[in-house]
């Protein structure tokens, strides 16, 4: 079996069983992007406990690239700090824009090496990139909602 095989069954196998999938409560956050050039939509909600990600739970519309990222992220980013969270969208979003040059690193991205070549077709990097970037912005807007929780109560929530 060749590495772009590989590749493709990991990415068909989070999008039929996707990982995290379902929107759940707690959460600090809940934010819906939209891919405006495929139709790929997704709601998104982030729980975090301190600056704990504890869950990341989604319902998402859209390819088979769309849906087992965010798969591969709830994977990547549940149980992490936010600053690692961060570091390790910030090594997805570079490999994404790597034009398929880019040699992933295994050991923080996982599963999200299957992506490497997407990053080939600039039409389905916003695909790929659907999922994070709505991560992105929730964890954006629970850290806001955290901090002036605290800042109002002045215990933190």
């Amino acid at each position: 079996m060749n590495v772009d095989s590989l590749y493709q069954e990991i990415i068909l196998d989070h999008y039929k069983r996707p990982h995290g999938a379902g929107l759940r409560e707690p959460f600090e956050a809940e934010v819906h992007h939209v891919n405006p050039t495929c139709g790929d939509e997704i709601t998104l909600r982030v729980h975090l406990d301190g600056n704990t990600v504890s869950d990341v739970s989604y319902a998402a519309q859209g390819c088979s690239i769309s849906q087992a990222s965010t798969s591969v992220l709830n994977d990547l980013i549940v149980g992490k700090n936010v600053e690692e969270g961060m570091a390790i969208l910030d090594e997805f979003n570079t490999l994404m824009h790597g034009k398929g040059k880019i040699e992933p690193d295994e050991d923080v991205l996982e599963d999200g090496i299957a992506f490497a070549g997407v990053a080939q077709f600039p039409g389905r990097i916003k695909c790929a990139l659907l999922g994070w970037m709505a991560w992105k912005d929730a964890v954006s807007q629970a850290l806001v909602t955290t901090s002036s929780d605290t800042a109002s109560t002045g215990d933190p929530k």
